[in-house]
Parts: structure tokens; sequence; C-alpha cells
């Protein structure tokens, strides 16, 4: 098929046989199974009462559920709202109801939190489904059973929207308006060509990091709809990504440092036992890469290994093997489709080699924090946004970071609020001041680490610590909660409250440089 049609659904109606997905467990799906099942899943949502424009929340972990809701959405003019399936029932609870989500899918690998967020978002117990069994909700199979797999009437693009957390501490939803156009009349896998990715050109895309994560779910939709079969993991070990891409020839995924991390730490007898030589593109971001790590990466997986920045609000830059072996360090160049800017404190636009804010713009349209006008106003310069990253442009327009996002955590290629685990280890009765920040880990990056100012009428011991820990267990997801508490007489703050977090943060990364 030298020029394929454009998206998934044409391409279904042209080649039904085709495999384009491979599920955890080893299941081949073809193209005409997948595009009934999303005819099904749309027709089912409209007659559970979705129209265009409403959304859908999804509690999901990778696998055939995830890519035909993806799917659903795309075609029917909603908006899929993922959920990260690491949260506990008050933080789904909270995405849920701020979205307006109509409907939630959960599976029962997550039934606990499912089940108190549907409760504490008021969900009716119509609007429940589940993959598996969880209490109080309807089998999933009843949103697909007796709804025909014909394509549904009035098709329009949807959108999915992500939720990322900010310095407040609640997550906001990322609303981008929808065109109203035909699914077809958009080009949705055209974000690869950024990477010099083709269409079909006998290309496998490995699915290894959860669909939750924006980038992931964009690479992965991006491959499917420009005829790239998947091959999907649900749960990440660096052998098992080795087996795969040997056994399919994968030829393209998005990683993030901690996963180059544990592969170079394999064996070396097992690295050598697979093939890893079909691999084009091995795209990582989201977290910054040791210059070390990533050079061993490319000695032994070639110039594959290319790097972007972005963020989940759009705007980036990407660098190939040759550009950062060329200029260490860097991050990239813009893409096409988007600008790059850094600017001072004032406002003013930098030239090359001046330390700023780093700005992005992206020409193919802007986005919306959803019920939040005084988020999406900040942090704006015209049409340039910032999440805060400072850097600088070279003379040839390659951008350099040199610090990030004020107080962000990122443990493992994920981003962590410090003011959402402050706001949790302050409902503590024994704490009467909290901090938390990343310290060095060897694996993730960083690990969350929490300092406490006790009560006058509470003893800083092993014991409260350990009472702490656990109260942030029914607070804040795993991967937010602080792995340790250290005490301090005073918190360092000015005469107005402002936090000196860096001098708690230093002591714990001296000797240790600060990946950047």
């Amino acid at each position: 098929m030298s020029t394929p049609p454009n998206g998934f659904w044409a391409q279904a109606a042209a080649d039904p046989g085709r495999t384009v997905l491979v599920a955890p467990d080893g299941e081949e799906w073809t193209a005409g199974r997948l595009h009934g099942a999303v005819n099904q899943l749309v027709h089912g949502l409209r007659a559970a009462g979705l129209e265009r424009g409403d959304a859908f929340a999804v509690v999901l972990p990778n696998g055939v559920e995830f890519f035909t809701a993806y799917l659903a959405a795309s075609q029917a003019g909603f908006y899929l709202v993922p959920v990260n399936h690491h949260l506990v029932g008050p933080e789904i609870a909270w995405i849920v109801a701020d979205s307006g989500a109509k409907v939630l899918i959960a599976h029962e690998k997550f039934a606990a939190a499912a089940v108190a967020a549907a409760d504490e978002a008021g969900l009716p117990a119509s609007h429940r489904y589940a993959v598996g069994d969880v209490p109080g909700f309807r089998a999933y199979a009843q949103l697909l059973d007796g709804q025909p797999d014909s394509a549904p009437a009035d098709r329009t693009l949807g959108w999915v929207m992500n939720y990322t957390s900010g310095t407040t501490g609640r997550p906001r939803g990322i609303r981008r308006p929808l065109s109203g156009k035909l699914p077809e009349e958009s080009y949705l896998g055209g974000f690869l060509g950024i990477f010099g990715i083709k269409p079909f050109d006998h290309n496998v895309h490995l699915v290894c990091s959860p669909l939750y994560h924006t980038a992931v779910l964009q690479f992965a939709g991006a491959a499917l709809h420009i005829g790239h079969p998947l091959v999907v993991m649900d749960k990440w070990t660096p052998e098992d990504m080795l087996r795969l891409i040997d056994a399919h020839k994968c030829t393209h995924t998005h990683m993030v440092p901690t996963q180059f991390h544990r592969l170079l730490a394999l064996p070396d007898a097992t690295r050598a036992a697979y093939d890893v030589s079909s691999m084009r593109h091995a795209i990582h971001g989201a977290a910054p890469c040791p210059d070390h790590v990533k050079r061993a990466m490319i000695d032994w997986w070639g110039e594959c290994v290319e790097e972007y920045y972005a963020a989940s609000e759009g705007g980036g830059a990407f660098a190939t093997a040759q550009d950062w072996l060329k200029k260490p360090g860097t991050v990239g160049k813009a893409w096409p489709i988007s600008e790059l800017a850094v600017f001072d404190d004032d406002g003013n636009r930098l030239g090359p080699g001046e330390l700023g804010t780093v700005y992005m713009k992206m020409s193919t349209g802007g986005f919306a924090y959803h019920k939040d006008e005084s988020k999406t106003k900040k942090n704006r310069i015209g049409d340039f946004f910032t999440v805060g990253d400072l850097g600088l442009l070279d003379e040839d327009g390659y951008l350099f970071l040199r610090d990030r996002k004020i107080e962000m955590i990122i443990s493992g290629g994920v981003n962590i609020y410090p003011a959402e685990i402050e706001s949790a280890l302050l409902t503590h009765p024994a704490v009467a001041d909290a901090a938390a920040f990343g310290i060095p880990h060897d694996d993730w990056g960083e690990e969350v680490k929490a300092v406490v100012e006790v009560t006058e009428d509470r003893t800083a011991d092993d014991a409260l610590a350990a009472e702490i820990l656990a109260h942030c267990e029914h607070h804040l997801a795993g991967y937010k909660r602080p792995k340790s508490v250290d005490f301090i007489e005073t918190m360092p703050r000015d005469p107005n409250g402002k936090l000196y977090k860096r001098r708690l943060r230093e002591p714990y990364w001296e000797g240790r440089e600060r990946a950047m």
C-alpha cells in the first residue's frame, strides 16, 4: 500500500484483515475487529447520553480497551480523559468531577480507587463501567453488547483532555477546542513527521510506558493513524522490552531516561542475546537524561536515540543523536510547528546565549486550562506560553535547559508537584509546617523527601515519621508519597512567610549534580 489512506478508520475499511495491535497478553487484533469495537463503543456511549463535546474518563491499564476509548472519542467528538491509575480515590474523583465526565470506565485492577472516586464524584451507577469485576459497576461489555459495529452517524473529530498538575496542587485539564471536522480531514499522524517517522514504511511502534501519559498516547495514536502496528506492554521490564523489539522488529518507541538506566544495568550476556538493530527512533523525554547514560545508549543502540523537550500544553524541541553529539546537553531545535523564545522577567525577548525563561508557541492552535481562566492567562507573552523552565538558545537555535520548573520533582519521568504533598502533610495534627522536594535516587533520578516541623506537643522521632508516612498513604498516590521524613526545629522562612526551600534541598545534593 504505497499511499495509505488517512487515519485508522479509512485504513481499517481498506484492509480490515491487517494486524494493527498486539495486546500485552500477545493476542493480535486486526484493523477490522478493532474498528468494529470502536464503533460499538461510540454507539454505546451515545446511548448513555454522551453528545459532541462531552467527556468520559478511563482508569485503565495499557491494552485494547484504552485504544478503543481513544479511537471512539476521536471519531465521535468526545473528550477522552485518561486518568493516572496510580491515583487514589479522592484524586480520581477530582478529575472526574472537574472534567464533567459523564461516564467512567475502570479496570478491576483499580477497583477500590474507582469505586471511591465514582462515589465521591456522585457518578450515577448507570454510568460506571468496569473491565472485570468492580462492585457497583456495570460490565464494560454492556456498553458494546447489542450495539452495531457499523460507523456511527455524524462523525466528528474529538480530542484527548489530559490533566496536568500545577504549583497549586490541583491538576487542571488541558482543553483544546474541537474543530467540527471529519476525522479524516485532519492528518492525525502528522506529529510523527517531526521526528522523521514516515507512514507505513515497515514501521512497528512499541508502547512501553503508561498510556495515561500525554506523550505516550500521542505517539501511539499517531503511529496507529499512519499505519504502524502497535506492540503494547503493560508491565515494563527491561528484558521484556528487548524481547519484544527482537520478536516484532519494532522500529520506534517513546521512553524515559529511567528505562535507559535499567536497560544498561542488564548483564552483558542478556543485552547481547537480543537484536535491537530494527530500532530507528528511540525517542526520550519527560525528564533530564544524564550525559553518561545517553552516551552509553548511543554506543549500544546507535543513532536511533533521540530526544525531545515539550509540555502537555504543546510546543517543543527535538534533537537527533547527531545533534546531541555535536552539542552535548541540548534538547534540540524547535519543531516545524512550534517556536521557541527566551524572555527575561520583564517580558523582553533575549538573544542567543542569554539565560531566561523558556517560552513556546504552536502554529496548530491554542489551549485553555479547563475551568481556570486565570491559569490560562498566566505565564503568557502574546501567543507564547511557559511552564517555567529556565534555559538559553544558542546562535544556531538549539535549546539548552539550565533549570527546571520551580520546585517540581521529576521521578522516573513523572512530574510531581510538592504543593500537593505539602498540603497532605499539613493535614496531620502533629505537623506544624512542611516542605517536600526531590533528593537523589540512582534509579529514578529523584525521590520525594519530606521535611517537617512538628507541633509543640509532639516529639520528633522515628515513630512519628512512620505515622506521617502512613498518613500520606491515605491521601496521595504511591509515586507522590514521601519515601522518608526528616525533622527540623524551625522551617526557614522569610518575614513574609516565603520558604527558602533551596536551603533545605542543597545538603541532600551536596557532591551530586542535580540533572537539568
